[in-house]
């Protein structure tokens, strides 16, 4: 495994600033966030190191992005753009997808591997009625992948945080049983995981079995802890917003059982990247915090990953 992390908490950070600091500190490989330029829609969205259309269009600039990290020893493994991929706005669907399709060229461009996105949701629908739209959003996008030759990994987070997500969240792949409904409705070879096994923590899933059923979808992972609030959970229980009952954690602060899903990653043969993502509200008060916590997880998950 290569040891690396996903770019959006170094937002306020240029693309040469963000590879710098990661090349300082040791990691291996960057997620890099790779949104449209603009205001972002939400927090650790809107983040953009990696200019999509601008590496399209610009041969010097995209020689400039895949020269800087490989001078500097630090590798590309993913971009990175989590909308909801099945808004139920048309207008913003359309919009979401020409920039997914765009970043799936960038990434072939850059000889990059992988993007990185969210399935999508639309939150009025049922399960079954999402499932009946997926193929139509997505096998366009698909075809582009498999003809440039990049694997598009979907993280399970449900997104789920406020009234504009509920009750379903933004993102139907939260499960290993919409995850088998989903690759069953996409069958390419190109679409897989971006496992994320903190969010399997608040949602009493069992880890390692979805690690062992899933191994061979599973093309990226991500390294981010979330700590249960039993005090919380006592008195709202669990239809009430994930966020009432539970936070992100730097990696070893949280309930993940880190040596359980290394070990299980490693026993399917699991040989790919693995990007902590930082989202401890705790470490965000200052640059020096966001450095101190982008180290401190570096340092822990470093024991697993060598």
């Amino acid at each position: 495994m290569k040891l690396g992390l996903v770019s959006a908490i170094l937002s306020d950070w240029t693309y040469e600033e963000m590879i710098d600091e990661l090349a300082r500190q040791g990691y291996e490989c960057v997620e890099a966030a790779a949104w449209p330029q603009g205001k972002a829609e939400r927090k650790y969205a809107g983040v953009s190191h990696v200019d999509a259309e601008r590496v399209l269009s610009d041969d010097a600039y995209a020689r400039h992005v895949r020269d800087y990290a490989d001078e500097r020893g630090v590798a590309l493994s993913a971009l990175a753009y989590y909308p909801n991929m099945m808004d139920p706005d048309p207008e913003r669907r359309a919009r979401f997808s020409a920039h997914l399709v765009a970043v799936i060229r960038a990434a072939a461009k850059l000889g990059v591997p992988k993007v990185t996105s969210f399935i999508g949701r639309m939150t009025d629908k049922t399960v079954e009625e999402n499932l009946a739209q997926v193929p139509e959003v997505w096998n366009p996008i698909l075809a582009v992948a498999e003809e440039e030759g990049v694997l598009v990994a979907i993280e399970n987070c449900p997104m789920l945080f406020d009234a504009s997500n509920w009750p379903g969240g933004q993102n139907i792949m939260t499960s290993p049983a919409n995850w088998k409904r989903v690759f069953e409705l996409l069958p390419s070879d190109n679409l897989g995981l971006a496992f994320d096994p903190s969010h399997f923590v608040w949602q009493q899933m069992d880890i390692s079995r979805a690690v062992y059923d899933f191994g061979d979808k599973i093309f990226h992972v991500h390294f981010k802890d979330i700590k249960l609030l039993p005090d919380k959970l006592a008195t709202c229980g669990t239809m009430a917003y994930p966020l009432d009952y539970m936070v992100p954690k730097l990696c070893g602060l949280g309930d993940v059982d880190w040596g359980a899903f290394v070990s299980a990653l490693t026993e399917v043969g699991f040989d790919g990247d693995a990007c902590i993502e930082v989202e401890d509200h705790a470490f965000e008060g200052s640059r020096e915090r966001v450095v101190q916590s982008v180290a401190l997880s570096y340092r822990y998950m470093r024991q697993f990953v060598i």
